[in-house]
């Protein structure tokens, strides 16, 4: 039996559901049939792609290989029928004489400004946008080839998704402020203890990745646990910071606002990283370099909109907060 794209499917569908039942429903199938389809693709690839236990099915390392090249494979002929249809209708290719790129970003600043960035600079590339809330989302999909880069941010030194398959970068790195209302008690103080917010509600932006984690932890070393928190949208988050229901945390980009005041926490015990990945073998790779420059210039943009933030490092002497901003030099790169 010759392998087949719909074979590679069949495979991704099997290690997403993480079990033959459920990818049975998923692909309409019945179990015993989907079963006996994946013996004849294992036979066909010389051996077992799936463990089975009574928690489901774990792929193999024969199966993590596979899988591998079916989350590139996949994506590439998707993109290569969509092509062939735009060409049939137009008579041209798409994009004849101009580049794409597509960028997956969480939210944040510098998504804004890396497309500003790459309309003035390179008006030949074509940009495509997509967000979401999960970095795990961005970084399957860079992974899978749905999207050239990845934009997004760990907590302090936390590992971003899919280390070991995506090249990630970093950008830059930041201290993380509060936000509190513009008539709060402590709004007029130079930095804030952390400790000092123990009794406020809290707001939030929602994400799968490694920051509720390690607020939770410095509360903890605070010595209190957060009363509330509302997680929302970033206009939300705002708005309950201005009329003083709760307080929130962001990073020390974020633009002066009418209403709230954002301020260090002393000793910086929170500290956000900018990352940029791709795939290691992705035909947008040579691009890299270049979108680095771009996004850090988008960086330095976002802090000299911040007046906490360009008041709080002209402020810091050179030994304090150690790596808590890590700001670039000028230049493209």
């Amino acid at each position: 039996m010759e392998l087949e794209l719909r074979h590679l499917r069949t495979i991704r569908a099997i290690a997403d559901a993480g079990s033959l039942t459920k990818a049975a429903t998923a692909l309409g199938l019945a179990q015993p049939a989907l079963s006996a389809q994946l013996k004849r693709i294992e036979r066909s690839l010389g051996g077992e792609l799936f463990e089975r236990g009574r928690q489901g099915v774990r792929a193999t390392a024969l199966g993590a290989l596979v899988l591998d090249r079916a989350r590139l494979v996949l994506p590439a002929v998707l993109e290569l029928q969509e092509e062939a249809v735009r060409f049939a209708r137009s008579g041209a290719p798409a994009g004849a004489g101009r580049r794409s790129l597509r960028i997956g970003g969480t939210h944040g600043p510098l998504l804004g400004g890396l497309v500003d960035r790459i309309a003035s600079r390179d008006p030949g590339v074509e940009v495509v946008t997509h967000t979401s809330w999960s970095e795990r989302e961005i970084a399957a999909s860079t992974l899978e080839g749905r999207l050239d880069y990845a934009l997004i941010g760990t907590c302090g030194e936390s590992p971003p998704p899919e280390p070991g398959r995506l090249v990630w970068t970093e950008v830059a790195r930041d201290p993380v402020f509060v936000m509190l209302a513009a008539g709060h008690p402590l709004a007029a103080r130079p930095r804030v203890e952390l400790g000092e917010l123990a009794g406020e509600a809290w707001t939030d932006v929602p994400g799968d990745g490694c920051f509720a984690d390690c607020f939770a932890a410095e509360c903890a070393r605070a010595g209190f646990a957060p009363v509330s928190v509302y997680e929302t949208d970033i206009a939300s988050c705002v708005h309950l910071v201005q009329v003083g229901r709760a307080v929130g945390l962001c990073r020390a980009t974020f633009p002066d606002t009418p209403g709230m005041v954002t301020r260090p926490l002393a000793g910086t015990p929170l500290v956000w990283r900018h990352l940029l990945g791709r795939h290691p073998h992705a035909a947008a790779a040579v691009d890299a370099p270049r979108m680095t420059g771009h996004l850090r210039a988008a960086h330095r943009a976002a802090v000299a909109r911040s007046g906490s933030y360009t008041r709080w490092l002209a402020a810091r002497p050179p030994s304090e907060d150690g790596d808590a901003a890590r700001v670039t030099p000028d230049g493209d790169g």
